[in-house]
């Protein structure tokens, strides 16, 4: 019988590893929190036209990469549905926005999610078809605010802080502006036009793009295509007033922030929704991601709940390869996180296995995270286990049993100690 594997494009998260998962996901929450984010969570699955609708039709996304099936019918009463897993999710925060009416309140809605998206691509390192996502998206009637250049700098300032916290080094803040719903087509045409004569010396996958999406040749890597890119038409030249106005201010904000950006006239967004700011944060070359360094993205989507069949909601969001992250965080070293337990209870013989269990229930109760040998060890193999899970090793004998007096072995002092059993906890935690 062969042996059963994780389908190629996923994989398990293992301890210790998840212990860092953990910790960025701990850290994502607490910074959303001081900056007024709640929680949404939406289906994994959604109706296929969600995604054609918002992500658009001609996008890799939509047109390659998602897992859809037809959801039958199972009975007269049932009609059968298109179904696919969530390729992204701004589109379903949006639809979860219109069908709850959250718009009614007047309300700015400040929302983030963590969760699992899912894409059929060339799996690669950082690159999975199951891989997750940090995000968080702000949006709601114009009157709250949703569509002033303050949000987009609040968000980008709110990621620094992010990384920062988490300890990324290097990141760095690309941001452009692909200007308003009516600048967008003006652009597209002059990049149809200026591509014609030359989309035949381009790669097989630019050709098809520069007739159905040309705004995707720009965010090409291909090497050989990089001199034509570089000729292309700029978004800057074909921007309104008011978007030239909108993304003057949001410079501004980051300025009296102080966070640092570059702004890059090629920086766009392949999918159909975004509108205005668009942005990228990036990290050095070394840090675990390969040539492909772009760590998270987003944009501003004004249109996306008109698109979608709601009431007007200007919005702006961005989504973080968490997989990607993790590996960033790998690479730099420093940052990988490894929190050993803060005791490893040993009993001296099988006898002793009751009253060493009742103790390490008092301890996990006073909240300290507390391992359980078994007496049938010897006591050169408890060490070597406690060693490895535990700052601490607490010995339960015959004689610490009936005097209430424990021995605590530190590791890392390399010191053997006496403590009262009243004052263990507090002695564990420091």
């Amino acid at each position: 019988m062969a042996t059963l594997r994780a389908v190629r494009g996923t994989r398990d998260l293992l301890p210790p590893e998840t212990t860092l998962w953990n910790f960025v996901e701990a850290t994502a929450r607490a910074v959303f929190a001081r900056y007024g984010f709640g929680e949404i969570r939406t289906p994994i699955f959604e109706d296929t036209a969600l995604f054609a609708r918002g992500v658009g039709e001609e996008t890799d996304i939509v047109s390659k990469e998602m897992y859809t099936w037809e959801d039958r019918a199972r009975a007269d009463s049932d009609r059968a549905q298109s179904l696919t897993l969530r390729p992204e999710n701004t589109a379903g925060v949006v639809r979860a926005y219109i069908e709850h009416k959250l718009g009614d309140s007047g309300m700015l809605q400040k929302l983030f999610y963590i969760g699992p998206q899912f894409r059929r691509e060339r799996p690669q390192r950082g690159r999975y078809r199951q891989f997750w996502q940090i995000g968080a998206e702000v949006l709601g009637p114009a009157w709250s605010g949703a569509d002033s250049a303050l949000r987009d700098a609040e968000v980008l300032e709110m990621l620094s802080t992010f990384l920062n916290d988490l300890g990324v080094k290097g990141w760095k803040l690309e941001v452009n502006s692909v200007g308003s719903s009516t600048d967008r087509p003006k652009y597209i045409a002059a990049l149809r036009e200026a591509l014609a004569p030359v989309k035949h010396s381009m790669s097989e996958d630019n050709q098809r793009r520069a007739e159905t999406n040309p705004l995707r040749v720009l965010d090409s890597k291909d090497a050989g295509d990089q001199e034509i890119i570089n000729g292309l038409p700029k978004i800057a030249d074909f921007l309104d007033d008011a978007s030239k106005e909108h993304f003057a201010q949001v410079l501004a904000a980051l300025d009296a922030c102080g966070v640092a950006y570059t702004v890059n006239p090629r920086l766009v967004r392949g999918l159909d929704y975004y509108t205005r700011t668009t942005f990228e944060f990036t990290v050095p070359d070394g840090s675990g991601l390969g040539t492909q360094n772009a760590l998270l993205g987003g944009g501003r989507y004004d249109g996306l709940s008109e698109m979608l069949g709601g009431p007007k909601a200007p919005g702006i969001g961005f989504a973080i390869g968490e997989d990607r992250l993790i590996l960033t965080l790998q690479a730099q070293a420093e940052a990988v996180v490894e929190r050993k337990l803060d005791a490893f209870v040993a009993p001296m013989g099988v006898a002793q296995n009751a009253a060493a269990l009742r103790l390490a229930q008092e301890l996990r109760s006073a909240g300290l995270a507390v391992e359980v040998g078994d007496g049938g060890f010897r006591l050169k193999k408890s060490f070597e286990v406690a060693d490895k899970l535990a700052r601490r090793m607490v010995i339960v004998g015959e004689d610490e049993v009936s005097s209430g007096i424990l021995t605590v072995k530190d590791f890392s002092a390399g010191e053997q100690t006496k403590v009262a059993r009243a004052d263990l906890a507090d002695a564990l935690r420091r």
